[in-house]
């Protein structure tokens, strides 16, 4: 396992106090059990005020990586060129208006305000299975892709032509220490100098390197990883499991769209919405009762703000937060500021949770209770 690389002192950018208690540990004592729930895009009001509410009600804190080009209004699309693109093209949207930034800029304020993290999901989503798409792309075109994002969240007002009395985005640009990869593509050594350059120091972009099941977060190349785990699940064990036709694996990514794609191949069926939410919030359950009792490693929860056959999957988060957040020894947190924890820790400690037995395997099912 690589060294863990120090972190510095980063308080500057800190608008409330962590809600994690930030101390090393005595001997023998079991680290707390952290829950990392992330949202990758951030462009829906109704689903940061919802987050936002049931975060505040639990004493809890989530991430979001931010699309960069959502503070770029569609009319001035083409003040962004993706790597190897046209300028304007993008996978996703772009705003539609002033207003709608506005919005977007007052949700971010308050998110930032509450000690919510904000992380970079880049900028125009080319994935691998786009044209020139992100698999693609060299260190030269990554260190364009965060150019472009930072001057975005940094000069709005003159990329859109907007006014002094605009609001102002109180996100600072170097409170952005992560992100997750746009479908997670991209190549390791092509993404390392261009993160460095822009001060990033840790991703959540890989998958299942390290085995099936929940793993505590590790560094190389002097950035840590926060992989997205791949579990096992007990709503996808049996003949009962939903999963579609020719798929007898318990086995899933940890994420929204996964459990999607693994039912019905990511289709809208409605009348499966229940099934979808149901399945899950059970993988989610078990994670946590398996982590809690086992290994102590975070819970890395990769989302969406979606409303994904017929909202199948938000509500299903929501609950989840609503039942662990502020259980005892539980805290649900930054990836920043679990890395800040870390940091305060005995290294030799932090060698010994990493290489330990991983939780969320199907092991442990006569043992807890989720």
């Amino acid at each position: 396992m690589p060294e863990n690389p120090e972190v510095p002192n980063e308080e500057s950018w800190r608008t409330v106090p962590s809600n994690v208690p930030m101390k090393k540990l005595e001997e023998g004592e079991k680290p707390p059990q952290f829950v990392l729930v992330s949202f990758d895009g951030g462009g829906w009001h109704d689903r940061w005020q919802t987050f936002m509410e049931t975060a505040q009600e639990h004493d809890a804190r989530f991430t979001v990586f931010l699309t960069g080009i959502y503070l770029v209004e569609k009319a001035n699309s083409e003040i962004y060129q993706g790597p190897k693109q046209e300028p304007g093209a993008a996978a996703v949207s772009f705003y539609p208006d002033e207003e709608s930034i506005a919005q977007l800029v007052d949700d971010l304020n308050q998110a930032n305000s509450r000690g919510h993290e904000i992380g970079t999901h880049y900028n125009g989503h080319f994935c691998a299975s786009s044209k020139n798409g992100a698999d693609t792309w060299s260190t030269e075109d990554w260190q364009s892709e965060l150019d472009q994002f930072f001057d975005f969240i940094t000069n709005y007002r003159e990329n859109n032509g907007y006014g002094a009395d605009f609001p102002t985005l109180e996100v600072q640009p170097d409170s952005i220490r992560g992100g997750r990869l746009p479908c997670l593509d991209g190549t390791w050594s092509d993404l390392v100098p261009a993160w460095k350059e822009h001060g990033i120091t840790y991703d959540t972009s890989r998958s299942s390197t390290l085995g099936t099941g929940v793993h505590w977060p590790y560094s190389q190349d002097g950035l840590w990883q926060f992989e997205v785990p791949v579990v096992y699940s007990p709503a996808f064990d049996g003949p009962e499991s939903p999963a579609k036709e020719g798929d007898d694996s318990p086995i899933v990514t940890a994420m929204d769209y996964n459990f999607w794609a693994k039912i019905n191949g990511a289709k809208n069926e409605p009348e499966k919405r229940d099934v979808m939410h149901d399945a899950a919030l059970e993988t989610y359950r078990y994670m946590y009762a398996s982590a809690y009792a086992g290994n102590r490693a975070p819970l890395v929860l990769g989302n969406h703000f979606n409303g994904w056959n017929d909202n199948a999957f938000n509500p299903a988060v929501e609950q989840f937060m609503s039942e662990v957040c502020g259980e005892p020894d539980t805290y649900c947190t930054t990836h920043r500021d679990v890395i800040q924890w870390l940091s305060l820790q005995d290294p030799e400690r932090v060698k010994q949770w990493q290489s330990a037995e991983a939780s969320a395997k199907g092991d442990d099912l006569e043992d807890i209770t989720w």
